[in-house]
């Protein structure tokens, strides 16, 4: 206060700057909009160059086929190139779709390489991703040029190293898949509180069941009608079990997750058993598929174009969800930071060639697959399965983790009063 009581009057400093000093800080609020216009447009870009991907990935992979089904009539002068031999056509037939699959990894794996690590848009290889495709074209025709030199000795080797790339694959593919399930049921569950939206719940959960269980009926009407049929029986009847298990662990007052995603997850996991039925080979007499159609009709082309396309799909979701693999979640994602991990996308993609490899022959290195066929025999059956029961272990486990955390830390907490009494006494 003052001698009369008023306010003092606050003390003003006066800022004097220099014309120089002056025009920068006009300047700020322009810069700041060039680099907001610029990371736009970068981010655009880098969008857009998944797509790209994308169609260099499915092309790549249809000339795998094209070699496989067509390639020793097509380029019959193969046979006489060193790596190939003369007298037989391991260029084509399961060699040909692996020299094909090995120079679609090559390419991937450059790219991983080159991208790794990076974070901002300024930087080279954020650049070197999103463009240069003439050169990275070249790089493609090299990358797939070069098995067709390689003796069939190591291109063998390479197809066992493929087996395990693609189970690497399918695991990915499969944490990707209940991540999306888990953000599906919190989008479509997101109060607990709310009635309506434990309406929506119930009812999406009830339709997800009801399909399962239609599904399992179809199954054991049309796979598993014969006594003689043991096989599929225990598919069907086992994937019955998981669907309980999957929904009494989920409804447990400790758990007390819901229908909702146990709905989804049950109906995955039926796709997942049926699939593996329809992989039989058509010889057997519970198989699905029919000795007359071995030379491919209509359904059967459609269908096997279907399933590429359908991979390929689930191959590009899968590279760009890298966040589902983090360790560290919900970072706050800057206007300059790269929209999704390149070097991630480009090893899914390249385990990706792996496993499509795996299915143009059936994970069978030794025999060759009937023209417009994709993942049949024994082994891709198998291999189905035991999917199926990863994917249902690895969600009884993200359902029950919580539990187990809790419990431990409780038992922890119990000990050490126990251990602070005894200590005080």
């Amino acid at each position: 206060m003052g001698e009369h009581g008023g306010m003092d009057e606050p003390n003003m400093v006066e800022i004097k700057l220099s014309d120089t000093e002056a025009a920068q800080w006009e300047e700020l609020p322009e810069l700041s909009m060039q680099k907001s216009v610029q990371c736009s447009i970068e981010k655009k870009k880098s969008l857009r160059a998944r797509y790209y991907y994308g169609i260099v990935f499915l092309i790549t992979n249809l000339i795998a086929w094209l070699f496989r089904d067509y390639g020793e009539k097509a380029l019959p002068l193969l046979h006489y190139t060193k790596a190939c031999g003369k007298e037989e056509g391991d260029c084509f037939h399961t060699m040909g779709v692996l020299r094909v699959s090995l120079g679609c990894f090559i390419f991937f794996f450059v790219m991983f390489l080159t991208t790794f690590n990076t974070r901002k848009f300024y930087e080279t290889r954020n650049a070197w991703h999103s463009g240069w495709w003439g050169l990275k074209f070249l790089i493609l025709m090299i990358s797939l040029v070069i098995p067709f030199f390689i003796p069939s000795y190591y291109i063998q080797i390479y197809g066992e190293l493929a087996r395990v790339g693609a189970g690497v694959f399918l695991i990915l593919q499969l944490i990707s898949v209940i991540e999306f399930i888990t953000w599906w049921n919190n989008y479509w569950m997101p109060d607990d509180r709310n009635k309506s939206s434990c309406s929506l719940g119930l009812f999406m959960s009830t339709l997800f069941y009801i399909v399962s269980v239609c599904g399992l009926v179809v199954m054991y009407m049309l796979y598993a009608s014969k006594p003689s049929c043991a096989l599929n029986i225990f598919f069907i009847t086992w994937t019955v079990i998981l669907l309980v298990v999957m929904m009494v662990i989920s409804l447990h007052s400790k758990v007390n997750r819901g229908l909702l995603s146990s709905g989804i997850m049950a109906s995955y996991i039926v796709f997942l058993c049926w699939t593996a039925i329809r992989s039989e080979p058509a010889s057997e007499n519970c198989s699905p598929q029919k000795q007359e159609n071995a030379h491919g009709g209509v359904t059967t082309v459609i269908g096997f174009l279907i399933a590429i396309f359908a991979i390929v799909i689930a191959t590009f979701s899968t590279g760009i969800d890298s966040q589902s693999f983090q360790f560290r979640k919900g970072e706050v994602q800057l206007e300059d930071d790269i929209p999704y991990k390149y070097g991630f996308f480009h090893v899914v993609f390249s385990l990706g060639a792996m496993y499509f490899a795996m299915l143009f022959i059936s994970w069978n290195l030794e025999s060759s697959t009937r023209k417009w066929s994709i993942d049949v025999g024994w082994a891709s059956t198998w291999v189905k399965i035991v999917n199926e029961w990863f994917a249902a272990t690895i969600y009884l486990w993200k359902l029950i983790s919580p539990v187990v955390r809790q419990d431990k830390i409780m038992n922890h907490e119990v000990s050490m009063e126990e251990v602070n009494k005894s200590e005080a006494a």
